[in-house]
């Protein structure tokens, strides 16, 4: 009856490394992937003539160690240069703070601030480092299901001794950091605004959400729970863009027989007699197996590849309440030269960090409440990197691109207003803020690739524009992503399972979802009335 032993809707770097674990255990595999280009966010493109930049996902952190090395992507291209700081924040009033290059540098930085937050900076870190070494545990754990009696018990009395083993106070910090707010957490820590900004900029990144928002505080520490080449919390640049990490990905799993079908767009899941048999295309194909593994969004496959009536009816209550929209508004520019910025001009290595501006956490409030009222802010929340400066492979000569990931953008514009009317707008908005810190940027700025939400809904099939497939809040966290009771990667439907961002860990270029969807189909012995042997990945 099945062609394949598992059929998965989406090629993006989740469904790819979920490939590579079931061809390695000897499936046969196929990968539906609706554009043209594999890699799904994770690209590199060119956005106008002579311009390449990673279009969508643009930085990395959190790929597991794991995943790189079962996958040899070394091997096949793969290579991260680490940034020389982590972060540039121009202010307003001439001033700057540079965070990165060594604890003690960045306590030399925090010094001209105030000599109080240098001074409490590595205990800060070291709380969240405590705490992030216990989550990193858990990115390859699948979270326990609720309903599935004993595994479940069990799963939890597990992983549930990470946390307790953890000291009082950080078990106290790390309820601080799920249930306070960003700016509750670092007002405790922090005087300076500046210094707080730096470090409440992550707890808004794919947030929809003001850092006074309970709750904002755990985004901190989903952004220091990545590494690049072994070294905890650093950011990178991929060389070639974050393309050439799905393109090394799709060379392993074809090499190992998983067949990449481009421009084949799913409509429709089939489901004969209460199990997930196949999908049909939008070209009227039927691709049968006797596993469907989604690496698309939870909304965009339940609620828009799903007959409601497969589906239980509290699900579809619940996935009806799913949270998404992460309030990103994505742009890549071309450019004549460099960013030269009033508090610090001339090249250097600020050029090479990420590039915020928000200056403080009252911006970033504002930011906000302006995208509740008005759609988006005239003074916005922008992140700048220019990889062109260490891979002068995406750029012509003398000329660079950026990458301008800006936050607080309605996933759904007020007064029925819409995107396609309003991108252009925000985008001058993006322009003329980095303008006011870098004087003549606008005037550099040879073309521009403009993503607003909606056009992330469109292009990459992200519901509401949102990068992390689902609101990364304590309720669709851990065991309750995207449901509890479907928290482990399976569907409701029998043979139905998910491997993307809408799963546990969550959001951001990790490769654990795909990882752990493996897992799961590999402990399912029954597949299409075949009994399979359970392998450990």
């Amino acid at each position: 009856m099945y062609k394949y032993d598992a059929v998965i809707i989406g090629g993006g770097h989740n469904g790819l490394v979920c490939a590579f674990y079931l061809a390695r255990a000897g499936y046969k595999v196929r990968i539906l992937e609706r554009r043209g280009i594999i890699g799904g966010a994770a690209v590199t493109e060119e956005f106008h003539p002579g311009f390449r930049n990673s279009v969508a996902s643009y930085t990395v952190s959190l790929l597991h160690p794991k995943v790189i090395k079962d996958m040899a992507l070394a091997d096949h291209g793969y290579r991260v240069i680490e940034r020389p700081i982590a972060n540039f924040l121009p202010l307003p009033d001439g001033r700057y703070l540079k965070v990165g290059g060594g604890l003690e540098r960045t306590q030399g930085e925090f010094a001209k601030f105030s000599k109080k937050d240098a001074a409490a900076l590595p205990h800060y870190q070291a709380t969240l480092e405590r705490i992030a070494d216990v989550l990193r545990g858990l990115m390859l754990e699948t979270p326990p299901n609720a309903g599935d009696g004993l595994p479940m018990l069990i799963a939890a009395l597990s992983q549930g001794k990470r946390v307790a083993a953890l000291p009082l106070e950080a078990r106290r910090d790390l309820l601080d950091l799920f249930l306070k707010s960003a700016r509750a957490f670092l007002d405790g820590w922090f005087e300076s605004d500046p210094v707080k900004a730096v470090f409440a900029f992550d707890a808004v990144v794919g947030n929809y959400a003001s850092p006074d928002t309970p709750g904002s505080a755990y985004v901190l520490l989903h952004h220091v729970m990545g590494q690049v080449n072994g070294k905890k919390g650093a950011w990178g640049h991929s060389v070639g863009g974050m393309g050439a990490i799905t393109q090394a990905m799709a060379r392993v799993v074809r090499a190992m027989g998983v067949e990449i079908s481009l421009e084949a767009p799913v409509e429709h899941v089939l489901v004969d007699g209460g199990r997930a048999v196949g999908v049909r295309l939008e070209s009227g194909e039927e691709v049968m197996g006797a596993a469907v593994i989604a690496n698309v969004g939870p909304k965009l496959l339940y609620e828009q590849m799903m007959n409601p009536a497969d589906l239980p009816q509290d699900f579809r209550k619940r996935m009806r309440n799913f949270k998404v929209g992460s309030g990103s508004f994505r742009m890549n520019v071309a450019l004549s030269a460099l960013p030269d910025f009033s508090c610090l001009p001339g090249k250097g290595e600020h050029l090479e960090a990420g590039i915020i501006i928000a200056p403080d956490m009252d911006y970033m409030d504002r930011a906000f409440s302006d995208a509740k009222t008005d759609g988006w802010s005239r003074a916005p929340i922008v992140e700048m990197l220019i990889p062109s400066i260490i891979d002068d492979n995406l750029a012509p000569p003398g000329c660079h691109v950026a990458s301008l990931f800006c936050q607080q953008f309605a996933p759904q514009l007020p007064y029925g207003r819409s995107w396609d009317d309003a991108g252009q707008a925000a985008a001058d908005d993006v322009i003329a803020t980095i303008d006011d810190y870098a004087p003549g940027f606008a005037a550099s700025v040879i073309a521009r690739d403009i993503l607003s939400p909606l056009d992330l809904e469109r292009k990459f099939g992200m519901v509401g524009g949102d990068i992390m497939h689902g609101a990364m809040t304590l309720d669709q966290l851990w065991a309750a992503r995207p449901v509890l009771g479907q928290g482990a990667y399976r569907g409701p439907v029998e043979g139905l399972y998910m491997c993307g961002a809408g799963t546990h860990p969550g959001g951001g270029v990790s490769g654990a979802p795909g990882h752990n969807a493996a897992r799961a189909v590999l402990k399912d012995k029954a597949l299409g009335g075949r009994l399979w042997q359970r392998r450990s990945i």
